[in-house]
């Protein structure tokens, strides 16, 4: 195995039972209960599911940026492969003051985030260029000049053309597909280990989604970056991820490369996802198949199965009598399911 191969395979980001608790009226919501996963150097890891799974809290809670109410707990072990002397060494960002300077160092500058939004993400205050520069000034340079020249060469990576006027002109002037192209330079402008993309194609219409999926895998080859890529869409999985994460209800229920998802789907929410998709060449007379019901809300949620109401194969006293644990399917492939438990006579 090569040392590029070899680096590819360590963990640049560990998650370890992450745990999201917010205090409500009426009981305590568990919006993310035990949450696991990896994240390794130059791989994309996709964390797919419906809205309302907890995709954006846990992908929040890697850089301490969720709001106060939500109480916080678990392990996000950091291995920056930049920092003197940290090689070996995993920093918990979760033990870290959420307003420190150490913190804020890594906001940024080593794990670097595309918001949801890029409608609202931008401050209407400021000019695109303004809100570019600002993070290059905190993490890479004092000089205005310098800060602008590098501003204005991602702004030309990502597609911009025109790039000293844009750099002037304030978020209402730009498209939405422009708006997120601008969104992608503010984030790669200081060269993260780690970029975090929660629905970075929102409300772009399908050219210009395939246009900026195309620009982040550009850039993924030339910075060398990890990407943790957050969506509902599994088509953006298949084409952008080598792992996979399926999450409902605050849980991982199943996790493996991408084409074992594909391709071996194993919990029945993971295959309830893949049925619903639209596939080319199919029966046009046929509806698409729909998974019936929604999300519960997790709270005071008693110990048993998130998936159970929705269900298709749900076993009575079995998977709302208890938690579900995780089972083992291969080396690489994990499932949340009792039909695969050795306990309950599963595969």
């Amino acid at each position: 195995m090569t040392a590029e191969a070899v680096q590819t395979q360590q963990p640049l980001l560990r998650v370890r039972d992450l745990k999201i608790r917010i205090q409500m009226d009426n009981g305590v919501m568990n919006a993310v209960d035990g949450v696991d996963f990896e994240i390794r150097k130059g791989k994309t890891l996709g964390l797919v599911g419906e809205s309302g799974c907890g995709k954006s809290l846990t992908s929040r809670a890697l850089l301490s940026i969720n709001p106060k109410e939500c109480e916080t707990s678990g392990t996000v072990a950091y291995l920056s492969s930049s920092e003197p002397g940290a090689a070996g060494k995993p920093l918990n960002l979760l033990s870290l003051d959420p307003n420190g300077r150490q913190i804020r160092s890594i906001r940024g500058r080593k794990i670097a985030m595309i918001f949801q939004e890029p409608m609202t993400a931008f401050s209407p205050m400021y000019t695109i260029g303004n809100q570019i520069t600002e993070a290059i000034l905190i993490h890479r340079t004092r000089n205005k000049k310098e800060a602008k020249k590098i501003a204005l060469e991602m702004l030309s990576k990502v597609g911009i053309s025109d790039q000293e006027k844009r750099f002037d002109q304030y978020p209402h002037e730009f498209s939405g597909g422009m708006r997120q192209r601008a969104m992608i330079s503010m984030a790669l402008s200081c060269n993260p280990e780690l970029l975090i993309a929660d629905e970075p194609t929102t409300a772009l219409d399908v050219t210009i989604q395939a246009q900026v999926l195309e620009l982040m895998k550009t850039l993924q080859q030339e910075f060398g970056m990890a990407i943790l890529l957050v969506t509902h869409d599994l088509g953006i999985i298949a084409e952008m991820c080598d792992e996979v994460a399926v999450m409902y209800l605050g849980k991982i229920v199943e996790q493996a490369p991408v084409k074992e998802i594909f391709h071996n789907p194993k919990h029945p929410y993971t295959k309830g996802l893949l049925r619903s998709m639209p596939r080319l060449g199919g029966n046009k007379s046929k509806r698409l198949d729909s998974i019936e019901g929604a999300v519960p809300i997790p709270v005071n949620m008693p110990p048993m199965c998130g998936f159970y109401e929705r269900c298709k194969d749900r076993m009575e006293g079995i998977c709302n009598a208890q938690s579900v644990p995780a089972t083992q399917i291969s080396g690489s492939h994990t499932v949340r399911c009792f039909l695969y438990s050795d306990q309950h006579g599963g595969e």
